[in-house]
């Protein structure tokens, strides 16, 4: 008899942890790594909203709160909600949790039971199919390939859908690939959604902010108001307003599914963070200048990337409508040999030596579930980000046929 739960054994580390520790790791032994492996900003929190979390420490808002949030976040997300997405809620439809991570999982746990299937297009988030099986259900993984611009298709969904369906996890644009669906993509989408009564749509937005000229940002909820009542519309302050640290995520759906929510939550962590409630507040309240400018960066940062690495022979990179990562393919590397006879066969072998050989981390792509691709994440200085695609250039190049 084993001393942990069985269900461990379906469960593995997040691949994109794990790439970072060893990156970490090297450098700690005096090597010299780029890591672009880490989904987070590196800008720091805007002054405004650190300002705010000095002022709740100074001002003695370092008790505990309710479990589901503070009011005046709760506020602040509904007026969020209304002006961004034209969604109405009422504080009681509202949580707060640490971060969008535990959102995600409060909802799978509190709804899912034994043989329940979640719909997860790939590439997907590395932790999304995980949570599933944590909360016993069943990941079904449907393959959205380059060709399809990394996007679900109607045709894919409906042949996704069984009896067994309970929730689509949707996230536009999407970690890894920056793959945004236009309007009209997730109107048909909905079309098929409308079908199907006892699905529920849980949209991640984390990246709402981080959308690309050409690319209006809009979530499911917005677009076919049908489908409110089965949908919780996931976002929180991490990577928009450069605030991981402050671990704050937030969920607005039915009352009885936050409700739900709000109790798995109530005996687990209970309350986020008091003073990254109060910062949250001036993020969504505050100054919304910041959201452009950081926009602008990444957009360079994007176009400089995305050049530079369909530079590279054997690979090609299809230009994202937003986040900050690129997902390329190294369709044209797999079967070549590095300088020290190791055969590539796969994208993990490449992102392994990528590492090994010139000091690069970035993510296989079969951690997401699409191969062969790899994850760059492009929220790093320009100069760094040249230099991360000279060395991938390099490594390319001292490849050799079989």
């Amino acid at each position: 008899m084993t001393f942990l739960a069985d269900r461990l054994a379906a469960v593995k580390p997040s691949p994109t942890i794990a790439i970072s520790t060893l990156a970490g790791e090297m450098r700690a032994a005096g090597a010299d790594v780029i890591a672009l492996s880490a989904g987070e900003p590196d800008f720091d929190t805007p002054e405004n909203i650190r300002d705010a979390g000095k002022a709740a420490i100074d001002g003695g808002k370092t008790r505990y709160t309710a479990p589901d949030g503070i009011p005046e976040l709760k506020a602040a997300i509904i007026a969020k909600f209304k002006r961004d997405n034209r969604l109405d809620y009422t504080p009681e439809q509202v949580i707060v949790s640490t971060g969008g991570k535990q959102v995600l999982f409060n909802a799978l746990f509190a709804t899912l039971n034994a043989g329940d299937e979640v719909i997860i297009p790939a590439p997907y988030w590395v932790s999304y199919p995980d949570m599933v099986r944590l909360c016993d259900g069943t990941p079904v993984m449907v393959e959205c390939d380059e060709a399809a611009g990394f996007k679900l298709t109607p045709e894919a969904l409906e042949a996704a859908i069984t009896p067994q369906s309970k929730w689509l996890i949707f996230n536009s644009p999407s970690n890894p690939t920056g793959a945004g669906y236009s309007r009209a993509e997730l109107k048909a989408l909905t079309e098929v959604l409308l079908r199907h009564p006892q699905l529920w749509i849980m949209s991640d937005d984390m990246y709402e902010h981080i959308a690309f000229p050409g690319f209006d940002f809009c979530t499911p909820a917005e677009v076919e108001p049908k489908l409110y009542g089965r949908t919780l519309t996931v976002n929180g302050v991490s990577k928009a307003y450069a605030m991981t640290g402050w671990r704050i995520g937030y969920a607005g759906g039915p009352a009885a599914l936050v409700s739900a929510m709000k109790k798995v939550q109530g005996q687990s962590t209970s309350n986020a963070s008091s003073i990254s409630q109060w910062a949250a507040v001036e993020a969504l309240n505050g100054p919304q200048d910041y959201l452009a400018t950081s926009g602008a960066v990444f957009l360079r940062r994007r176009d400089l990337v995305v050049a530079r690495l369909n530079a590279i022979a054997g690979i090609t990179c299809a230009t994202p409508e937003g986040a900050f990562y690129v997902y390329p393919s190294i369709k044209g590397l797999i079967g070549r040999t590095t300088p020290e006879g190791k055969v590539l066969r796969s994208d993990e072998d490449f992102a392994l030596a990528l590492l090994e050989t010139v000091g690069v981390a970035v993510v296989h792509g079969a951690a997401f579930g699409l191969s062969p691709h790899f994850r760059v994440s492009y929220a790093a200085a320009d100069e760094v980000l040249i230099e991360a695609c000279e060395r991938i250039q390099r490594f390319c190049e001292g490849l050799s046929a079989a």
